[in-house]
């Protein structure tokens, strides 16, 4: 069977897709750094080498023979890249070029890269695929970097390659005790936790979450599907787009939990909506949203449930600490 190369092994996505390729019968090679996510993600049956991604070399080495590359290791902090520049550099578009580069070194036949919904900033939505990026905040840069990087060094080397763009993406192995992303995490986390949950602004923000088992399906499709070959492809439902505001209120249904939300200024750069639609998907991938967001919450929650709640870890740095520099985060007070 087919060789494939999985970054970001042990986290949230890369490690869900890495299960289901090793039920497809895939050789599956994993890299990560632990940083961002859990030993206890990985299958067993994944050849796992803990390095970053930035290291050339040592990619180099573990890409022999590899067929496919799915790139899902990132920082992937859009917030926190704000105040955080150099890391973010360094572990997005640096690991990503990183990873391009020995796929090209080792003739790979495709390189699936994981961009994020940051690249078209404050568009008007829905967000088509053939909108010009516009991000916004230096994370959004460096996505839409990385796939610039992607498309020219793919075609001058004859490298097929897919950016999948996928939506904010819930589910049973999201790193739930981050205090910088995953809102519906942090919001059961702290609920469990007899905490109210924490909103940003007045919480009118709107976003649509897509449940990583149908993010999975579409992963997938992209690996050796011709139609998806040199492609740009939203991943996500866009069926219902929610406030944050709502997305507390179901959290605090389905956890039990009566605490009023408690405000906080906005994040500096936030997108207001970050709304997509999933057009191209259904067209190229018979793409369909088969879990609702509430039964996504469900099942997210009783993952963080039967886990055991989680003190918040602070583990990436503030590089810029100055009035901007959002409470929650600089006084540790999730």
């Amino acid at each position: 069977m087919d060789k494939v190369l999985i970054t970001g092994v042990a986290g949230f996505l890369g490690s869900h897709l890495a299960d289901q390729l090793v039920a497809k019968g895939y050789e599956v090679i994993g890299v990560d750094t632990l940083l961002g996510g859990d030993i206890e993600n990985i299958n067993k049956k994944v050849k796992f080498f803990k390095f970053d991604c930035c290291d050339l070399e040592k990619i180099n080495r573990i890409c022999k023979g590899v067929k496919y590359i799915y790139h899902c290791a990132a920082t992937a902090h859009e917030g926190l890249s704000v105040f955080a520049p150099v890391e973010f550099t360094k572990n997005n578009l640096l690991a990503s070029s990183s990873v391009i580069a020995s796929g090209i070194n080792n003739k790979v036949k495709r390189i699936i890269y994981c961009s994020s919904t940051a690249r078209y900033g404050n568009q008007k939505g829905p967000f088509t695929e053939d909108m010009k990026p516009m991000p916004v905040d230096p994370y959004g840069i460096y996505k839409v970097a990385g796939e610039e990087v992607l498309k020219i060094l793919c075609k001058l080397n004859g490298i097929e390659w897919v950016i999948a763009v996928p939506h904010n993406i819930i589910g049973p192995k999201q790193k739930y005790d981050d205090p910088y992303r995953n809102v519906v995490s942090i919001f059961i986390n702290r609920m469990l936790q007899g905490k109210p949950p924490i909103i940003y602004g007045d919480g009118n923000q709107k976003r649509c979450f897509s449940y990583i088992d149908d993010c999975i399906y579409c992963l997938l499709k992209m690996m050796d599907s011709e139609n998806t070959k040199n492609q740009i492809i939203n991943i996500g439902p866009d069926e219902e787009f929610i406030t944050i505001n709502k997305v507390a209120e179901i959290c605090s249904n389905i956890t039990g939990s009566n605490l009023k939300p408690e405000y906080y200024p906005d994040r500096p750069l936030e997108v207001k909506e970050s709304l997509c639609s999933s057009n191209k998907a259904r067209k190229l991938l018979n793409y369909k949203t088969k879990t609702s967001l509430e039964d996504g919450i469900k099942r997210t929650f009783e993952y963080i449930k039967n886990k055991g709640v989680k003190k918040f870890d602070y583990h990436l740095n503030i590089e810029i600490d100055n009035d901007l520099t959002p409470k929650t985060w600089k006084n540790k007070l999730m």
